[in-house]
Protein backbone atom coordinates (compact mmCIF):
# COMPACT_ATOMS: atom_id res chain seq x y z
CA UNK A 1 0.00 0.00 0.00
CA UNK A 2 1.68 3.49 -1.10
CA UNK A 3 1.93 5.85 1.48
CA UNK A 4 0.75 9.40 0.22
CA UNK A 5 2.70 12.27 1.84
CA UNK A 6 1.13 15.61 2.64
CA UNK A 7 3.03 18.33 2.63
CA UNK A 8 2.54 20.91 5.50
CA UNK A 9 1.24 24.18 4.66
CA UNK A 10 2.12 27.17 6.17
CA UNK A 11 -0.49 30.12 7.50
CA UNK A 12 2.37 32.21 8.57
CA UNK A 13 3.56 32.45 4.89
CA UNK A 14 0.23 33.07 3.46
CA UNK A 15 -0.99 35.96 6.06
CA UNK A 16 2.47 37.30 5.09
CA UNK A 17 1.62 37.61 1.78
CA UNK A 18 -1.97 39.87 2.48
CA UNK A 19 -0.35 41.79 5.27
CA UNK A 20 2.59 42.87 2.35
CA UNK A 21 -0.09 43.53 -0.13
CA UNK A 22 -1.98 45.57 1.94
CA UNK A 23 1.13 47.59 3.63
CA UNK A 24 2.63 48.52 -0.65
CA UNK A 25 -1.40 49.79 -1.42
CA UNK A 26 -1.20 51.47 1.50
CA UNK A 27 1.44 53.23 1.22
CA UNK A 28 1.25 53.98 -2.57
CA UNK A 29 -2.69 55.12 -1.89
CA UNK A 30 -1.37 58.06 0.91
CA UNK A 31 1.50 59.42 -1.09
CA UNK A 32 -0.94 60.02 -4.32
CA UNK A 33 -3.40 61.27 -1.91
CA UNK A 34 -1.07 64.02 -0.64
CA UNK A 35 1.18 64.55 -3.58
CA UNK A 36 -2.47 65.55 -5.77
CA UNK A 37 -5.01 65.18 -3.15
CA UNK A 38 -5.74 67.29 0.51
CA UNK A 39 -4.16 64.63 3.05
CA UNK A 40 -2.40 66.66 5.09
CA UNK A 41 1.44 65.92 5.94
CA UNK A 42 0.52 64.89 9.41
CA UNK A 43 -2.10 62.32 8.31
CA UNK A 44 0.77 61.08 5.83
CA UNK A 45 3.11 60.61 8.47
CA UNK A 46 0.79 58.45 10.58
CA UNK A 47 -0.55 56.21 7.78
CA UNK A 48 3.40 55.70 6.59
CA UNK A 49 4.00 54.40 9.72
CA UNK A 50 1.26 52.38 9.71
CA UNK A 51 1.91 51.04 6.30
CA UNK A 52 5.80 50.51 7.45
CA UNK A 53 4.32 48.59 10.76
CA UNK A 54 2.65 45.84 8.63
CA UNK A 55 5.16 45.53 6.14
CA UNK A 56 7.19 44.91 9.79
CA UNK A 57 5.22 42.25 10.22
CA UNK A 58 4.77 40.61 7.29
CA UNK A 59 8.27 40.51 6.35
CA UNK A 60 8.82 38.66 10.40
CA UNK A 61 5.82 36.58 8.97
CA UNK A 62 7.47 35.69 5.73
CA UNK A 63 10.70 34.96 7.62
CA UNK A 64 8.79 31.98 9.52
CA UNK A 65 7.09 30.90 6.41
CA UNK A 66 10.39 30.23 4.42
CA UNK A 67 11.82 28.67 8.10
CA UNK A 68 8.92 26.38 7.49
CA UNK A 69 9.75 25.67 4.32
CA UNK A 70 13.60 24.94 5.08
CA UNK A 71 13.02 22.37 8.42
CA UNK A 72 9.54 20.60 7.06
CA UNK A 73 9.42 21.24 3.06
CA UNK A 74 5.98 23.69 4.31
CA UNK A 75 4.23 25.28 1.53
CA UNK A 76 4.04 28.75 1.26
CA UNK A 77 7.84 29.91 -0.10
CA UNK A 78 6.32 31.71 -2.85
CA UNK A 79 3.71 33.40 -0.69
CA UNK A 80 6.54 34.35 1.08
CA UNK A 81 8.92 35.75 -1.30
CA UNK A 82 6.10 37.62 -2.94
CA UNK A 83 5.53 39.62 0.50
CA UNK A 84 9.10 40.40 0.73
CA UNK A 85 8.74 42.04 -2.51
CA UNK A 86 5.13 43.72 -1.04
CA UNK A 87 7.28 45.02 1.73
CA UNK A 88 9.81 46.47 0.06
CA UNK A 89 8.93 49.85 -0.54
CA UNK A 90 7.23 50.73 2.56
CA UNK A 91 9.71 49.42 4.62
CA UNK A 92 12.59 51.28 2.52
CA UNK A 93 10.62 54.79 3.22
CA UNK A 94 10.46 53.30 6.99
CA UNK A 95 14.30 52.81 7.00
CA UNK A 96 15.40 56.18 4.82
CA UNK A 97 13.63 58.31 7.67
CA UNK A 98 14.59 56.41 10.56
CA UNK A 99 18.53 56.85 9.37
CA UNK A 100 18.02 60.37 8.84
CA UNK A 101 15.95 61.02 12.13
CA UNK A 102 18.64 59.07 14.22
CA UNK A 103 21.92 60.90 12.39
CA UNK A 104 20.68 64.36 11.32
CA UNK A 105 19.42 67.07 14.50
CA UNK A 106 15.88 67.42 15.46
CA UNK A 107 15.39 71.28 13.60
CA UNK A 108 13.06 71.92 10.98
CA UNK A 109 14.26 75.84 10.15
CA UNK A 110 17.62 76.44 8.52
CA UNK A 111 19.42 79.43 7.19
CA UNK A 112 22.68 80.45 5.73
CA UNK A 113 22.82 83.58 8.49
CA UNK A 114 22.63 81.14 11.54
CA UNK A 115 23.02 84.81 13.49
CA UNK A 116 20.44 87.08 11.85
CA UNK A 117 18.46 84.62 9.99
CA UNK A 118 16.46 87.31 7.62
CA UNK A 119 12.53 87.80 9.20
CA UNK A 120 9.31 85.99 7.14
CA UNK A 121 7.72 88.70 5.45
CA UNK A 122 4.45 86.50 6.36
CA UNK A 123 5.06 83.53 8.81
CA UNK A 124 4.53 80.25 7.98
CA UNK A 125 1.09 78.58 9.22
CA UNK A 126 -0.11 75.30 9.80
CA UNK A 127 -1.88 72.87 11.79
CA UNK A 128 0.48 70.71 13.37
CA UNK A 129 -2.80 68.50 14.23
CA UNK A 130 -0.52 65.69 16.22
CA UNK A 131 2.56 66.72 15.43
CA UNK A 132 5.26 68.83 17.83
CA UNK A 133 7.40 71.81 16.92
CA UNK A 134 9.41 74.27 19.46
CA UNK A 135 9.94 77.99 18.56
CA UNK A 136 13.39 77.95 16.47
CA UNK A 137 16.12 78.66 19.04
CA UNK A 138 19.82 79.58 19.29
CA UNK A 139 20.52 76.06 20.15
CA UNK A 140 18.88 75.28 16.96
CA UNK A 141 21.16 77.10 15.02
CA UNK A 142 24.11 75.49 16.67
CA UNK A 143 22.99 72.56 15.75
CA UNK A 144 22.62 73.79 12.45
CA UNK A 145 26.63 74.85 12.06
CA UNK A 146 27.78 71.71 13.15
CA UNK A 147 25.47 69.27 10.88
CA UNK A 148 26.06 71.77 7.73
CA UNK A 149 28.81 73.51 8.52
CA UNK A 150 28.95 73.83 4.39
CA UNK A 151 25.59 75.50 4.40
CA UNK A 152 26.90 79.59 3.78
CA UNK A 153 25.52 82.71 1.88
CA UNK A 154 26.93 83.78 -1.38
CA UNK A 155 28.41 86.86 -2.43
CA UNK A 156 28.16 87.72 -5.36
CA UNK A 157 30.24 90.88 -7.65
CA UNK A 158 27.60 91.95 -9.54
CA UNK A 159 24.65 94.74 -9.00
CA UNK A 160 21.95 93.70 -6.92
CA UNK A 161 19.73 94.01 -9.70
CA UNK A 162 21.75 91.64 -11.72
CA UNK A 163 21.68 88.89 -8.78
CA UNK A 164 18.00 89.61 -8.66
CA UNK A 165 17.14 88.32 -11.81
CA UNK A 166 19.18 85.28 -11.74
CA UNK A 167 17.99 84.60 -8.79
CA UNK A 168 14.45 84.59 -9.75
CA UNK A 169 15.45 82.51 -12.53
CA UNK A 170 16.89 79.48 -10.22
CA UNK A 171 13.72 79.67 -8.16
CA UNK A 172 11.96 79.45 -11.17
CA UNK A 173 13.80 76.55 -12.13
CA UNK A 174 13.75 74.80 -8.71
CA UNK A 175 10.05 74.82 -8.76
CA UNK A 176 9.62 77.52 -6.31
CA UNK A 177 6.57 79.51 -5.66
CA UNK A 178 7.35 83.03 -4.81
CA UNK A 179 4.50 84.18 -2.57
CA UNK A 180 5.42 87.99 -1.40
CA UNK A 181 8.74 90.37 -1.85
CA UNK A 182 9.55 93.63 -0.79
CA UNK A 183 12.24 96.38 -1.38
CA UNK A 184 13.76 97.68 -4.51
CA UNK A 185 13.83 95.11 -7.37
CA UNK A 186 13.42 97.97 -10.26
CA UNK A 187 16.65 100.06 -11.44
CA UNK A 188 16.46 103.56 -11.42
CA UNK A 189 14.76 105.36 -14.96
CA UNK A 190 16.92 107.01 -16.85
CA UNK A 191 15.86 110.54 -17.44
CA UNK A 192 16.12 109.96 -21.10
CA UNK A 193 13.02 107.15 -20.75
CA UNK A 194 10.67 109.68 -18.94
CA UNK A 195 7.44 110.65 -20.20
CA UNK A 196 7.42 112.53 -23.71
CA UNK A 197 6.28 115.85 -23.70
CA UNK A 198 2.96 116.71 -25.06
CA UNK A 199 2.56 118.67 -28.44
CA UNK A 200 1.49 122.03 -28.76
CA UNK A 201 -2.32 121.74 -30.05
CA UNK A 202 -5.18 123.16 -28.88
CA UNK A 203 -5.88 120.94 -25.77
CA UNK A 204 -2.13 121.22 -24.99
CA UNK A 205 0.24 124.09 -23.94
CA UNK A 206 3.75 123.96 -25.00
CA UNK A 207 5.30 126.09 -22.59
CA UNK A 208 3.74 123.75 -20.23
CA UNK A 209 6.51 122.27 -17.50
CA UNK A 210 6.54 118.29 -17.76
CA UNK A 211 7.22 117.91 -14.38
CA UNK A 212 5.95 120.12 -11.54
CA UNK A 213 7.92 120.51 -8.76
CA UNK A 214 7.07 119.22 -5.77
CA UNK A 215 9.07 120.02 -2.50
CA UNK A 216 10.55 117.07 -0.64
CA UNK A 217 12.53 116.80 2.56
CA UNK A 218 16.56 116.60 1.30
CA UNK A 219 17.07 113.09 2.69
CA UNK A 220 20.16 112.07 4.89
CA UNK A 221 23.21 110.40 3.16
CA UNK A 222 25.13 110.12 6.05
CA UNK A 223 26.27 106.23 6.65
CA UNK A 224 23.10 105.63 9.81
CA UNK A 225 20.47 106.58 6.82
CA UNK A 226 22.49 104.36 4.60
CA UNK A 227 22.40 101.40 6.73
CA UNK A 228 18.83 101.95 7.58
CA UNK A 229 17.84 102.19 3.96
CA UNK A 230 19.62 99.39 3.20
CA UNK A 231 19.02 97.19 6.04
CA UNK A 232 16.86 94.12 4.45
CA UNK A 233 17.54 95.02 0.53
CA UNK A 234 15.15 92.64 -1.59
CA UNK A 235 13.44 89.78 -0.14
CA UNK A 236 11.73 87.05 -1.59
CA UNK A 237 9.20 84.63 -0.09
CA UNK A 238 8.41 81.53 -1.85
CA UNK A 239 6.79 77.81 -1.03
CA UNK A 240 8.46 74.48 -2.43
CA UNK A 241 7.11 71.10 -2.42
CA UNK A 242 9.41 68.08 -2.61
CA UNK A 243 8.51 66.08 -5.99
CA UNK A 244 7.98 62.50 -4.76
CA UNK A 245 6.19 62.59 -1.42
CA UNK A 246 5.00 66.11 -1.75
CA UNK A 247 6.29 67.67 1.90
CA UNK A 248 5.80 71.72 1.61
CA UNK A 249 8.83 74.18 2.62
CA UNK A 250 8.43 77.21 2.92
CA UNK A 251 11.75 79.58 1.59
CA UNK A 252 12.94 82.92 2.37
CA UNK A 253 15.66 84.72 0.09
CA UNK A 254 17.72 87.81 1.06
CA UNK A 255 19.57 90.02 -0.95
CA UNK A 256 21.96 92.77 0.09
CA UNK A 257 24.06 95.15 -2.24
CA UNK A 258 26.90 95.99 -0.20
CA UNK A 259 29.29 98.32 -2.07
CA UNK A 260 30.18 96.73 -5.63
CA UNK A 261 28.87 93.41 -4.17
CA UNK A 262 25.53 92.07 -3.69
CA UNK A 263 25.06 89.23 -0.71
CA UNK A 264 22.70 86.74 -0.70
CA UNK A 265 21.18 84.40 1.94
CA UNK A 266 18.65 82.00 1.95
CA UNK A 267 16.02 80.72 4.94
CA UNK A 268 14.41 77.10 4.40
CA UNK A 269 11.87 75.52 6.70
CA UNK A 270 9.30 72.95 6.75
CA UNK A 271 6.17 73.58 7.02
CA UNK A 272 5.04 70.27 9.53
CA UNK A 273 7.12 68.67 11.93
CA UNK A 274 10.38 69.12 14.43
CA UNK A 275 12.85 67.03 12.22
CA UNK A 276 13.00 68.25 8.99
CA UNK A 277 15.15 64.79 7.77
CA UNK A 278 17.88 66.92 6.05
CA UNK A 279 15.16 68.66 3.46
CA UNK A 280 15.94 71.66 4.15
CA UNK A 281 19.30 71.91 4.28
CA UNK A 282 19.25 69.75 0.74
CA UNK A 283 17.01 72.35 -1.08
CA UNK A 284 18.89 75.28 0.30
CA UNK A 285 22.40 73.69 -0.96
CA UNK A 286 20.60 72.56 -4.40
CA UNK A 287 19.02 76.42 -4.57
CA UNK A 288 22.84 77.75 -3.58
CA UNK A 289 24.87 75.58 -5.98
CA UNK A 290 22.22 76.27 -9.01
CA UNK A 291 22.62 79.97 -8.48
CA UNK A 292 26.48 79.86 -8.57
CA UNK A 293 26.14 77.97 -11.70
CA UNK A 294 24.17 80.68 -12.66
CA UNK A 295 26.07 83.26 -11.73
CA UNK A 296 29.40 81.90 -12.79
CA UNK A 297 32.67 83.87 -12.54
CA UNK A 298 30.46 86.41 -10.14
CA UNK A 299 30.68 84.08 -6.95
CA UNK A 300 33.05 85.65 -3.89
CA UNK A 301 34.22 84.47 -0.64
Amino acid sequence: MAIRYDRPVSSAARISRLLGAFSLVLALAVLVAHRFGGLATPYLVLLLFTAAGFALLAALLAAVGLRSLWMTGAEGGLAAIAALIYTAFPLGIGAFAAERYMTLPDIYDVSTDPISAPDWLSTPKADQIWLKRNLVTPEDREKQLAAYPELTGRRYEGALDRVLEAVRKVAKQSGFTIVRSTGTTEPDRDPEDGPAQPAAGDDAVADAPGIIPVPTPRPYDDDVAKLIRGANGVMLQATNRTLILGLRFDILIRLREEAETTFVDIRVASRYGQHDLGFSAAIAGDYLKALDAELLGLAGG
